[in-house]
């Protein structure tokens, strides 16, 4: 065990939170550990970790674009906007010539309310909390940018798409706010992100795999060297 800087580019797997995703890394590299862009629960694919004096770099990490795999379940909108929450509302399926005249109006610059069940915190407290108490919040809208929305699939009121979007984008209130657009409704079922930044899923590892973690370390400065500078 030692102050190990390194940044890592891990594999969460669904079922996990992020958090919990770290235990094997602050065991076998460093028990300074951090991670740039928080991934839902039910949510899988790539986690940039931080480790030792490379968690001062965070701020860097965040800014980043993100791309995802997204799966989307039209027909139904839960209360968390994913598949672990209650079903508040139900409508018909849209056609598949609706949702592809609606994705263009979701392209550029959009105005985005964020899921009233996520981390953001409301005068000190998390809007997850406030919603499980049962009081209403509204979630103020903010600015996001969604730099390419392409369907892969739409069978039986599933929708497959890649999503590359600004920092901030909650794929779960894109689902949401297409579903109600195409005049359905809609939730995100699963969620794979393939990349952030000049980071692709395709480099990373399992985080419990200790030879290849100790491996991937040695990559650091390579991946350094690929994180824009803060001018």
């Amino acid at each position: 065990m030692g102050t190990h800087a390194s940044i890592l580019l891990i594999n969460k797997r669904s079922g996990l939170t992020s958090f919990s995703s770290l235990n094997a890394i602050k065991r076998t590299v460093d028990p300074k550990v951090g991670h740039a862009g928080t991934l839902d629960k039910f949510a899988e694919g790539l986690l940039v970790v931080l480790t030792g004096s490379m968690t001062k770099l965070n701020v860097l990490f965040s800014t980043m674009d993100k791309s995802y795999r997204a799966t989307i379940r039209f027909g139904c909108e839960t209360d968390t906007l994913d598949p672990e929450g209650e079903v508040i509302a139900k409508a018909d399926l849209p056609s598949l010539d609706t949702i592809i005249s609606t994705i263009p109006t979701f392209l550029g610059e959009i105005m985005q309310a964020p899921p009233l069940y996520s981390a953001l915190h409301i005068q000190g407290k998390r809007a997850s909390d406030i919603a499980r108490s049962g009081k209403q919040v509204e979630m103020a809208q903010r600015p996001v940018t969604v730099y390419d929305f392409t369907l892969i699939s739409y069978e039986q009121g599933v929708l497959v798409a890649d999503i590359h979007v600004s920092k901030g984008t909650y794929i779960r209130s894109l689902a949401r706010d297409l579903g109600l657009a195409c005049g359905s409704r809609a939730y995100l079922e699963a969620l794979q992100r393939t990349s952030i930044g000049p980071f692709r899923l395709t480099e990373s590892v399992d985080a419990n795999d200790k030879d290849a973690l100790l491996n991937a370390m040695k990559h650091t400065d390579a991946y350094l060297a690929r994180v824009p500078s803060v001018s």
